[in-house]
């Protein structure tokens, strides 16, 4: 018989007296952030917005809030749907939230544009000698010009 998968120090709404974390501790647990002090450093820097305002480090999170997480180029709307304290696997993570649909067709058309960007950026391979001979070449001949 499989076993089910630990859920430990796992709190949804069903259990309102423990459903508060810090959004830092709550971001690193739900892997956002590889290490809760770049989370703190989001946070503090505003990159994170609960329910529309932007928040300290140390704001206790509750199931149902809603987040605005900036991590590089990407933007993730989240809802959250629990509370952890330990950090688990990615598959584990997950379960802490929700994005909206909205937010995930965003990241996926952005991701899509990125791919092309890229594709027609570089030929794909390194140019060899002769090729690069001959770069040297037209180099030249519009620097003496």
């Amino acid at each position: 018989m499989p076993r089910e998968p630990a859920r430990v120090g796992f709190v949804t709404a069903a259990d309102p007296e423990h459903a508060a974390l810090r959004v830092d501790k709550w971001l690193w647990a739900a892997r956002f952030f590889k290490t809760r002090s770049l989370a703190t450093e989001a946070v503090s820097g505003g990159k994170v917005h609960v329910n529309g305002d932007r928040c300290k480090p140390g704001r206790k999170l509750h199931p149902g809030d809603r987040l605005t997480v900036h991590r590089g180029q990407e933007t993730f709307d989240v809802e959250v749907l629990g509370i952890r304290d330990q950090r688990r696997p990615a598959v584990e993570a997950r379960e802490l939230y929700a994005e909206t649909p909205e937010s995930l067709a965003r990241r996926e058309a952005e991701a899509a544009r990125h791919r092309e960007e890229r594709q027609g950026a570089s030929p794909g391979r390194r140019p060899d000698k002769r090729e690069r001979r001959n770069i040297r070449r037209f180099i030249r001949k519009e620097v003496e010009s």
